[in-house]
């Protein structure tokens, strides 16, 4: 919470910042910082407490927020990788292109699009029957692990866990590699200084991606099952990443690390 806020206030602050892309890192950062308290909090009562339950409106809550954000990330992570594409392959019409009307635009389609992705999920478990033990092996409520305790028909929920979640994944996952091959083919014409920039960027952004759509691929493409090592893989995606984030983008960035210092030389004066 503590990094993610930091780059927050380090992009709200500092006015070399105020570009296109970081005011889509800050809202990735602001994303990352609350998808993160949707699920640890309550991680970490059950691991301090002996008695580890949830009520079912808690759960349905817990699954709705969890792919709210999750799904944001995802929209989010292309619409960054698009605003470096038009950056990197078309710099000449980049401010004609992505300019500060576009921002809205793009913030209202992540928006909606987390909405649709999050509401979908509650839906089709309320519609599902239980007559079973109410016990999954996961720290968190998820759809597979609600799924195996249904005992009515699931096979239309667990299409919808293919397409919404597994499908999505893995096509998004595909375009942004091929995005980023684009990316690297074109920094091919570009100026060492620049193609260093450039990079610094991307890698963090790679980065990201993969450590977030990894796991997630390999948890929703395939048939509705819960494996031991699916509690150790969604901690990547849950915790880790958003933990990361801010180290990740600032490690390389040159821009962001002299603007968190000279922020930081302001409060002292």
């Amino acid at each position: 919470m503590m990094g993610n806020l930091l780059i927050v206030l380090t992009t709200v602050f500092s006015p070399t910042l105020h570009v296109l892309m970081y005011f889509f890192l800050s809202y990735l950062s602001f994303l990352n910082g609350v998808y993160s308290t949707t699920i640890t909090p309550n991680m970490i009562i059950g691991l301090l407490c002996e008695e580890k339950t949830i009520s079912f409106q808690a759960c349905m809550i817990q699954l709705f927020i969890g792919h709210l954000f999750g799904g944001a990330d995802i929209i989010l992570l292309v619409v960054m990788a698009y605003d470096r594409y038009m950056a990197i392959c078309t710099p000449l019409h980049y401010l004609t292109i992505m300019n500060k009307q576009i921002d809205i635009p793009l913030l209202q389609l992540t928006l909606v699009g987390e909405c649709l992705h999050g509401v979908l999920h509650p839906l089709f478990v309320y519609n599902l029957r239980n007559c079973g033990p109410n016990v999954i092996d996961r720290f968190i409520c998820d759809m597979y692990p609600l799924i195996k305790l249904a005992c009515s028909d699931t096979y239309i929920t667990v299409l919808t866990v293919l397409a919404n979640d597994g499908a999505i994944s893995s096509v998004i996952f595909t375009l942004l590699l091929i995005s980023y091959g684009v990316i690297l083919h074109a920094l091919k014409n570009v100026s060492q200084e620049g193609r260093h920039k450039a990079l610094s960027n991307c890698d963090s952004h790679i980065t990201v991606v993969f450590l977030f759509f990894a796991p997630c691929i390999f948890i929703y493409v395939r048939p509705p099952s819960t494996l031991p090592i699916d509690k150790y893989l969604a901690v990547f995606y849950i915790i880790i990443t958003p933990m990361l984030n801010p180290v990740i983008h600032t490690l390389r960035n040159g821009e962001i690390n002299n603007a968190m210092k000279k922020l930081c030389t302001r409060k002292r004066t």
